[in-house]
């Protein structure tokens, strides 16, 4: 896969503000304001992201959901490195599915998580995965459908600190393992709600931010983390991933498609140090 402008763009928007999130983040630290401290504080106002959203689609329009696209995360993140997202997309209101959809946490170091792009007939209703949240922040999904038009669901997170949070292994636990895939599927429901297959992939990898430190030597770790992510039944694409810093440790992603005969799933993730992994599992039949 190659960066495309549009991508690169997305994934560089982070770095113009950057410097807000840090000022944030630092007044938070020394400031008692109602939103860090109140159960029912009212999320913030939409500054950052009128700033953001010109640095990552330009000047391009972008409508409410009106049910096309929805997102989920609780409220009060229990880890603010492992935040769980539920992305849902209604196929009645897009029948042809999505072309891409990106997913934006306004507050992070750098806000663009991941984008998402779907291979035609995909069939993805339903993506989830673990996100890093670094301060109590919007966190968006943005669908772009195949005629260009883009359509934004939104929620509100309260989390701290979830970019430089320690990481859970050690880094020579984290080395070792690193590339190691496993391929969860889960078969379709014998009924008549239609309800496509899902699959839950896994990958070891230790997703470095960039912002956490090493507990012995206090120096910060060097960011090192899955960048880009291709996932194909046969030689089709079910969907890519660019991403950046806040996907979690241990990328997991769950998601639904619609299946092309019995050729088997393969994954190829291609880390920041250009480390290549890849593997590939035969489709389960219903009922396994």
């Amino acid at each position: 896969m190659r960066n495309s402008s549009d991508t690169i763009r997305r994934l560089k928007a982070g770095l113009r503000t950057t410097a807000i999130a840090t000022l944030l983040a630092t007044a938070a630290s020394f400031a008692v304001a109602p939103l860090a401290c109140a159960e029912d504080a009212n999320a913030p106002a939409n500054e950052l992201w009128n700033s953001l959203k010109t640095d990552v689609f330009s000047n391009k329009p972008i409508q409410e959901s009106a049910g096309l696209v929805s997102i989920e995360a609780p409220k009060r993140a229990q880890d603010a490195a492992l935040v769980p997202v539920d992305i849902h997309i209604d196929p009645a209101k897009a029948p042809d599915g999505l072309k891409a959809l990106t997913l934006i946490i306004d507050v992070n170091p750098s806000p663009v998580a991941a984008t998402f792009k779907f291979g035609e007939k995909s069939g993805v209703t339903h993506l989830s995965t673990r996100v890093r949240v670094n301060d109590y922040s919007f966190v968006r999904a943005i669908a772009e459908t195949p005629d260009g038009q883009l359509y934004m669901a939104e929620t509100f997170v309260k989390a701290s600190g979830g970019c430089s949070a320690p990481a859970v292994k050690n880094q020579d636990e984290a080395k070792a393992t690193m590339g190691q895939m496993k391929l969860r599927q889960f078969a379709q429901q014998e009924s008549t709600d239609g309800k496509a297959p899902e699959l839950q992939l896994m990958i070891r990898h230790p997703n470095n931010s960039g912002l956490q430190r090493d507990p012995l030597t206090q120096y910060f770790i060097p960011p090192l983390f899955i960048h880009e992510l291709s996932v194909k039944q046969g030689d089709r694409e079910i969907f890519s991933m660019e991403s950046g810093i806040s996907i979690s440790e241990d990328p997991n992603f769950r998601f639904d498609y619609k299946p092309a005969g019995n050729s088997p799933i393969h994954v190829e993730a291609i880390d920041t140090k250009g480390n290549k992994f890849q593997d590939q599992w035969p489709v389960q039949t219903a009922g396994l």
